[in-house]
């Protein structure tokens, strides 16, 4: 393959809407330069970028040979370069991204380099979904109330934004109250097959992504490789770097039958999720295939794409298929441009036919859709589901756990129960992109609530309920089937379009009901129809949380209770006194069908995004700065000047040990990034609190972490704060509590850190399995770094986390296997040296750590260093993945 170039095969594709060029696979193999046939689709779809973007520097032959010589039996470990077509962000990480690009412009000023180099090299789209927090709710002007509130809140952040948005290229923001990003990438912004102008030459290609959201991987239910990365990783992107990774396993997934009457998409995307925890699929891809596909809508697969990080895999993917392409012309794209996907993938051979047979997989496993049983996931995790049927049982379980005593099951015998109990619901929400893409469960849930309100049932008064819709197509079908009223009269008044409670903007409960949760002690639940429910992570208040589906949220909030079976426990008294049932109300798939197909329409796609840039007046009316350089403020609370590249020199210095280093976490397995990174409700008696009142901020307005992302001041002191964090140095404390050594006093990790780094000492994180499990969240990694953190010492890591850590030069280590804190005995009140961080450093050498204990004993052990690829050796000896970019964009 000596000196390929791309225009080699290069071939022309004529469609209805004229002749393109594409880098063809059959002309490849003509060529005598490989067999494409044997390669599972998504793998085709990162060999199709190689051959695209050759270019002997940034992406190499070598990376061509290695992904060819992908083998379903290969365990060899091959670093590739991939270079994604986009870069789409939401506001909470999209923020940073953007700080961080404004940072590099005037980095780039002190270096004496050009700042116009700083700039997106890819298209990028920030979509403002998840600022939005539900304050009002259960009346038609929640809506009003909130959007107002969200504005006021996040001024300067909006401000910075619209600076953004007219000072970079290929840069373009989406304003807020428009949807969820997921399902404004799905329905929108993907084209699914794209377009670039070389000389004379419009070559076409397929769309595939990265997004600064774990979510990101919704999108592959199109048949679109992406995932989600941390934002340091897609600020890179963003600046024309390829993404280093290493080439994964395929699994593949056989769906045969259909789901039955009594099921949603919603219980057998947490089947999906439970049966590929137990394979263990972190870090590989997963293609979906059989027959059971044709059952299937692209909602009910963009579903199951979406909580691809709650099974673990980098991406799972839907091939294209006729079924694509009609959601294409359902979501208004033009004949034209459906006619392109359809020739392009078929020319390739990628289309998806009803009888295609699979390639051989990595690892291979099966569902019969008609297995599937009604089911929530929870109190903890999206993995651990329970059949409705034996939730009784889980949930009395959960209360042994928490140290109660085992409770009966307390039948409804009215319509509002007066008191709170263990298993009252406080929180009932449809929220979230898992379920608000899928027009199937949300006009079940519709039909539900219409049922229930013939019936005369009602919700009780300490459950707070809310609808936020991913995108406003769902309000204009849901309008159209007339489902809005009867949701409204159970009080699921839309209250926003964004990501709501699944973020943990669940928005405050009211004062009684919490004086009536402290006084008894009780736990009390959340029911959502999110994708997320991690401790701390939907309310303070609420110990645990389960996933369902719109219908059985509205089902659970009638009850009030968390503690029944749904399918033999009433879910109140009809007008007359009788008990009602869930299949009293539960709708027919023909019922959802006949509404599906009258009012699910491409009009209400074309209606509702039409000129979405401009459309909210609110967004319109903010004024901001010209200029090409941000004017930062110092008093600004939301927005400030990172210190990452402060006194940074044109060229990277040597790797420097790590010795006489100290503990500031030791923490046991499944540490979240929500354990890590700021998230929610900013305490007043917290390091961010304090620090926001000295600034003058009151506690009314101090907003969310998420919002203030952009101040690094107010993040670092909120990392590894969260309420629910056990950190094993400060026993008996939950939240940012730590031991101090030498001096044995307990302080909070921030001012902890504070002392430390007065007298230049290093830090160690010390954790269990499963480190970093959760979203991409980049302050995680970030505000880890701005501790003083330089070594995270672990059993094993989820795949975004640890790459974050490698790029924001953190180093990241792993336990021989079978080895772990508990087995080398260690305390946490040691001294550490490792050995072997020097200049010399390989991808994934093995190192030893010397452990001095305070009596002078030493503990010599092997460790793994999880730099994975010499790219990301690179980006440790330069001190992250910043200073990498900025050094190379000065320099040339």
């Amino acid at each position: 393959m000596s000196q390929l170039n791309t225009s080699k095969i290069l071939k022309e594709l004529k469609t209805k809407s004229g002749k393109y060029k594409i880098a063809s696979f059959s002309r490849f193999e003509k060529l005598g330069l490989g067999n494409t046939s044997k390669l599972p689709f998504s793998i085709k779809i990162l060999l199709e970028s190689a051959l695209r973007n050759l270019d002997h520097f940034q992406i190499t032959e070598n990376d061509i040979k290695k992904i060819l010589s992908w083998s379903p039996r290969s365990k060899k470990i091959k670093e590739i370069a991939f270079k994604p077509a986009r870069v789409i962000l939401q506001d909470f990480t999209g923020v940073p991204c953007v700080v961080d690009l404004a940072a590099l412009r005037s980095g780039m000023k002190a270096l004496g380099g050009n700042i116009k180099k700083i700039n997106p090299q890819v298209p990028c789209d920030l979509i403002i979904d998840h600022s939005l927090q539900i304050d009002a709710y259960g009346s038609k002007n929640a809506l009003e109330k909130n959007v107002s509130l969200e504005f006021k809140r996040n001024k300067e952040r909006y401000e910075f934004l619209k600076w953004g948005q007219q000072a970079f290229k290929n840069f373009r923001v989406v304003p807020p109250s428009t949807g969820i990003i997921h399902q404004v990438n799905l329905e929108y912004i993907a084209k699914g097959i794209l377009k670039k102008k070389i000389g004379s030459d419009t070559i076409v290609f397929p769309d595939s992504c990265i997004g600064t959201d774990s979510h990101t991987t919704m999108i592959n239910g199109l048949g679109i490789v992406g995932w989600g990365v941390g934002g340091i990783e897609a600020e890179a992107v963003m600046l024309g770097e390829p993404i280093s990774m290493l080439l994964p396993e395929v699994v593949g997934f056989n769906l045969t039958g259909h789901l039955n009457e009594k099921v949603t998409a919603t219980d057998l995307v947490l089947t999906i999720v439970e049966k590929l925890r137990d394979l263990g699929v972190v870090g590989k891809f997963v293609e979906f295939y059989g027959d059971g596909l044709k059952s299937l809508s692209l909602p009910d697969r963009a579903t199951i794409s979406n909580m691809c990080p709650e099974y673990g895999a980098t991406i799972g993917i839907f091939p294209v298929d006729d079924e694509t392409l009609n959601y294409y012309k359902l979501t208004g794209k033009t004949e034209n441009e459906v006619d392109l996907i359809e020739h392009y993938f078929k020319e390739q051979k990628m289309f998806y036919y009803k009888n295609s047979k699979p390639p051989k997989y990595s690892d291979n496993i099966e569902l019969d859709l008609s297995t599937i049983k009604l089911s929530l996931a929870g109190p903890r995790r999206p993995q651990d589901r329970i059949q409705v049927s034996n939730m009784r049982s889980s949930f009395n379980k959960t209360l042994v756990d928490f140290g109660v005593k085992e409770e009966k099951s307390k039948k409804i015998t009215k319509n509002k129960p007066s008191k709170l109990a263990n298993g009252s619901i406080v929180i009932a929400s449809i929220t979230s992109c898992t379920n608000t893409s899928n027009p199937s469960v949300l006009i079940g849930a519709g039909l539900l609530a219409r049922k229930a309100c013939e019936k005369g049932l009602k919700v009780p008064d300490f459950v707070k309920t809310s609808f936020a819709p991913g995108s406003q197509v769902v309000e204009e079908y849901m309008s159209s089937a007339g489902l809005l009223p009867y949701l409204e009269k159970l009080k699921f008044h839309i209250v926003g379009y964004g990501c709501a409670t699944c973020i943990g903007n669940s928005g405050p409960l009211e004062d009684s009901i919490v004086k009536e949760i402290n006084k008894k002690g009780l736990i009390v639940s959340s029911v959502l129809s999110g994708n997320r429910n991690f401790e701390g992570r939907i309310s303070p208040h609420t110990k645990v949380n389960y996933l369902v589906s719109p219908a059985l949220v509205v089902a659970y909030a009638l009850a009030g209770n968390i503690n029944i079976n749904l399918n033999t426990d009433p879910l109140g008294k009809d007008k007359n006194g009788k008990d009602v049932f869930l299949k009293d109300v539960w709708p027919t798939k023909k019922e959802i069908d006949d509404a599906i197909n009258k009012n699910v329409k491409p009009s209400s796609y074309k209606k509702r995004y039409k000129n979405i840039a401009s459309s909210n007046k609110k967004w319109n009316s903010i004024k901001t700065s010209n200029s090409s350089l941000y004017p930062w403020k110092k008093t600004s609370t939301y927005i400030q000047e990172p210190p990452f590249f402060k006194g940074i020199q044109k060229k990277a210095g040597s790797i420097k040990p790590l010795e006489r280093a100290r503990v500031l976490v030791k923490a046991g397995d499944s540490i979240t990034t929500d354990h890590i990174s700021p998230a929610g409700v900013i305490a007043k008696d917290s390091p961010a609190g304090r620090y926001l009142i000295s600034q003058g901020v009151k506690e009314i307005d101090f907003n969310s972490y998420g919002s203030r992302r952009g101040n690094d001041k107010v993040m670092t002191r909120g990392t590894f704060a969260n309420i629910r964090l056990k950190n094993e140095l400060a026993p008996g404390t939950e939240g940012s509590w730590t031991t101090h050594f030498p001096s044995k006093k307990v302080m909070s990790i921030y001012d902890a850190s504070c002392t430390y780094q007065d007298t230049d000492t290093q830090l160690v994180v010390l954790a269990g399995k499963e480190y970093g499990t959760g979203s991409s969240r980049d302050w995680a990694a970030k505000g880890t770094a701005l501790l003083g953190v330089k070594v995270v010492l672990a059993q094993s890591y989820e795949r975004i986390h640890r790459s974050n850590l490698a790029g924001m030069g953190i180093l990241p280590l792993e336990f021989i296997e079978g080895e772990s804190t508990s087995k080398h005995k260690l305390n946490g009140d040691e001294i550490f040296d490792f050995v072997g961080i020097n200049n010399n450093l390989k991808p994934r050498s093995v190192i030893s750590v010397i452990a001095k204990s305070p009596s002078g004993k030493e503990k010599t052990f092997k460790a793994t260093v999880r730099l994975d690829t010499p790219v990301e050796i690179e980006y440790y000896r330069n001190g992250g993945i910043l200073q990498t970019v900025l050094r190379k964009l000065c320099t040339q």
